[in-house]
């Protein structure tokens, strides 16, 4: 089974693009609307910070009418960017504590838990502390209930010319039940072992220039994100989705490219490529004109 979604449904870029003008101020009905075409989304703010319990509570509300409907949740910075590079186990148990209680204990509940993103830090490099200290904190979380799913972005992670996770870090994974996160993105190659009965992907897009600090001051992308895929590009991954998803109970499939409704277009277009049947929407992407374009 394979499940796409996007990183995310709040961007006010998205209006008139994916979400109609008559919702623009209405923001509290995006998510009821998101969930209308995809299956499943990234929630990259409990990254930042912890939100209430009836936040989580109405974003389960939203999606009542929605079928099958997962969140799969950034665990928060505190612990995979501040207590996990400094082996601080005790700190971690009481931060993941309360993202259990207010975040994952009430989408457990309503059947919508996807899976928890582990993004480590790009700093967070391959030595033996680094790999006891991963090891200690998949261990304080593990839960059977609960799909963990590992994103390395130090290259030291990689096997020296394979492109490929360490061994070390995949019978890290393996002995944990978690997956290692394959990506799409200018700072990490893509892998491919799987680690676990579930796999995780996120494309990120592939701007190199803004994402090593090289955008150009005329430059009309958003961010690094604001990236469309070509439908070729998108193709080249098909094949190792569909390896992958014979291999896998579950995978889980997020478009990071967020800009300007980006996400949304090239995640329908994957289903497609897929064969996922989808409700069908034209999403227009009205890209802002370079400067340089009108003086030509």
């Amino acid at each position: 089974m394979i499940l796409t979604g996007c990183s995310g449904w709040s961007y006010t870029d998205w209006v008139d693009r994916f979400y109609p003008r008559e919702l623009a101020q209405r923001h509290s009905e995006w998510l009821r609307y998101y969930a209308s075409y995809f299956a499943t989304t990234e929630v990259n703010s409990t990254f930042y910070s912890l939100p209430q319990r009836g936040m989580v509570d109405s974003w389960i509300l939203k999606t009542a009418d929605a079928g099958r409907f997962e969140f799969s949740l950034k665990m928060p910075r505190t612990i995979t960017h501040e207590k996990l590079p400094n082996g601080d186990m005790k700190g971690i148990e009481e931060d993941y504590s309360a993202f259990e209680s207010n975040c994952l204990e009430p989408l457990i509940s309503a059947g919508r838990l996807g899976a928890v993103l582990l993004q480590l830090p790009p700093q967070f490099d391959f030595t033996e502390v680094n790999t006891a200290s991963l090891a200690g904190m998949l261990d304080s979380i593990h839960d059977e209930k609960i799909h963990c799913a590992v994103e390395f972005r130090n290259r030291s992670w990689l096997e020296k010319g394979r492109g490929e996770i360490r061994r070390e870090a995949i019978e890290l994974l393996s002995s944990q039940g978690s997956s290692a996160v394959m990506v799409d993105s200018p700072a990490f190659p893509p892998t491919s072992r799987l680690t676990a009965e579930h796999a995780y992907i996120r494309f990120h897009g592939k701007n190199s220039d803004i994402w090593y600090g090289g955008a150009e001051e005329d430059d009309s992308r958003i961010n690094r994100y604001d990236y469309l895929y070509s439908r070729g590009q998108l193709q080249e991954w098909v094949p190792r989705i569909r390896a992958i998803d014979g291999m896998a109970d579950i995978t889980r499939m997020y478009f990071n490219n967020h800009g300007r409704a980006k996400a949304a277009k090239n995640a329908m277009e994957m289903m497609d490529l897929l064969g996922i049947e989808h409700q069908h929407k034209e999403i227009k992407i009205l890209d802002q004109a370079k400067l340089g374009s009108f003086l030509e």
